[in-house]
Order: structure tokens, then C-alpha cells, then sequence
């Protein structure tokens, strides 16, 4: 049992940022943290360039839970390795969620901006020419997501039964 443990947490943990993600859209205390980096993304991706800025918002939601991944796989931490993997997903299912509301302008954005003039989606998919697939292309990473989410978890499973 206490080799399972891990596993057992990891693949809880997981089932509870889905259902949060199901019954309000985000994850309370997590995704506050995520926003901070999304946040951050937007200055730090701007210095290289006017055009990333846009960018950087979700480039950086999705590195800081890479990078932690990265430190812990270099580490050997396997299940610090799954954890921020699975950090990634939830990062993904929020970078889906506003990506589908690249056209509605439903969600309310930081400092009460307006959305049809400062929503990060609607300037990246416009940009594509793809303004119109914005749904079609936040199921495609909403799918990523639970995917990496799953195999996360298969993989989390398979380390704990070689331990017994």
C-alpha cells in the first residue's frame, strides 16, 4: 500500500483539478498562482519583443510548471516529475478555457480590461486567421490536456507497481 501511495494522491489530486476545472471553470488557490505567472508572461516576453508580449502570458503559464518538471525529472523525482506534469495539464484545460472565449469576451480579464480590446486569444488567433476555430481548437488542447493527464497517471501507476 504505502508504495501506491503516490499514486494513489497523484491520481486524486488529478480527479480534483478536473472537477474544479467542471464545476467553476478554475482551481482556487492554484490557478490564482497560475494567473500571477500568466501575468508576469506578458512584461518579461515583451522585452524581447512588442509582438510576444501577447504570447507571453501563456508561453510563461506553461513554462514555470515545466520548468519545475524539468528540475524534478533531472532530480529523479518521479513523482515530483508526474505532479508538475499534471500541473501542466491543468494549465492547459485554463489556456483552453480561454481560448474558447476568444469571439464570446464572457471571461472577465485582469484589471477589468475590456475583452474585444485586450483579450490575449482574440489577438493570437486573429493574428493565425483562425478567429473562427477558436472552440474547435480549445477542445483540440482541452483533449491535450486530460490526455497528458491520463498518461501522467498511467505512468504514475506503472512506477509504483515496479516498486513492489
Amino acid at each position: 500500500m504505502s508504495d501506491k501511495l503516490p499514486a494513489i494522491l497523484l491520481t486524486v489530486a488529478a480527479a480534483l483539478l478536473v472537477v474544479c476545472h467542471v464545476l467553476w471553470g478554475w482551481v482556487p488557490v492554484l490557478d490564482s498562482a497560475n494567473l500571477a505567472f500568466h501575468e508576469a508572461g506578458h512584461p518579461v516576453f515583451g522585452l524581447l519583443s512588442s509582438r510576444l508580449a501577447v504570447y507571453g502570458g501563456t508561453l510563461m503559464q506553461l513554462l514555470m510548471p515545466a520548468a519545475c518538471a524539468w528540475e524534478c525529472y533531472r532530480r529523479e523525482q518521479r513523482y515530483g516529475f508526474y505532479t508538475c506534469l499534471v500541473w501542466v495539464g491543468e494549465n492547459l484545460l485554463n489556456i483552453a478555457r480561454y481560448m474558447a472565449d476568444a469571439r464570446a469576451h464572457e471571461l472577465p480579464l485582469v484589471g477589468g480590461l475590456d475583452p474585444a480590446d485586450f483579450h490575449d486569444w482574440t489577438e493570437i488567433l486573429s493574428r493565425w486567421g483562425v478567429l473562427n476555430q477558436d472552440t474547435a481548437l480549445a477542445f483540440l488542447v482541452r483533449t491535450g490536456a486530460i490526455s497528458l493527464m491520463v498518461w501522467v497517471l498511467m505512468r504514475a501507476w506503472k512506477t509504483a507497481e515496479e516498486n513492489v
